[in-house]
């Protein structure tokens, strides 16, 4: 997995961004990405994700994972089908910690199992899945709690 993390603000400590770096990487292995798909992480304050929240998603709220999806899966195209050599980029992840840590704290848990949930959620959502349909919510909660804990990172 090819992660670029960004943190210009030094919100996360350095052994959190290299648990996010290791679980993405974990996590690509269990569902079989090329070594060379590439994605990125954005950690930003509540302010910001707050912004990005209302211009993007229409919701003026604080949230803890926003994930922008290269492939929607709306589409059959892709301008890029035949060509060898050009890796995958999913899209990309913006994280607020401050969020993360609030929400640690209401469900009793580590920071540290609230950032791998969040990481995983979003990575799964860069990957095609979803939980908005019963349905879904039935392949992809099950997937994410697998891999968190065969991370070790259980509840």
């Amino acid at each position: 997995m090819d992660l670029t993390l960004y943190d210009d603000n030094n919100l996360l400590s350095e052994e959190h961004k290299e648990l996010a770096i290791k679980l993405v990487d974990f996590a690509a292995k269990e569902l079989g990405s090329a070594d060379d798909t590439e994605m990125s992480i954005t950690i930003v304050d509540d302010d910001e994700i707050q912004r990005i929240n209302r211009e993007y998603r229409n919701t003026d709220r604080v949230t803890d994972v926003i994930s922008f999806a290269i492939e929607d899966g709306e589409s059959d195209d892709d301008e890029f089908a035949g060509f060898e050599g050009i890796p995958e980029n999913i899209g990309d992840l913006f994280i607020d910690p401050f969020k993360v840590k609030a929400q640690a704290e209401d469900y009793g848990h580590s920071f540290e199992r609230e950032l791998g949930y969040t990481v995983v959620h979003g990575f799964l959502h860069l990957n095609g899945y979803d939980h908005i349909k019963p349905e879904d919510e039935a392949v992809m909660i099950p997937l994410q709690e697998k891999i968190l804990s065969a991370y070790g990172l259980e509840r």
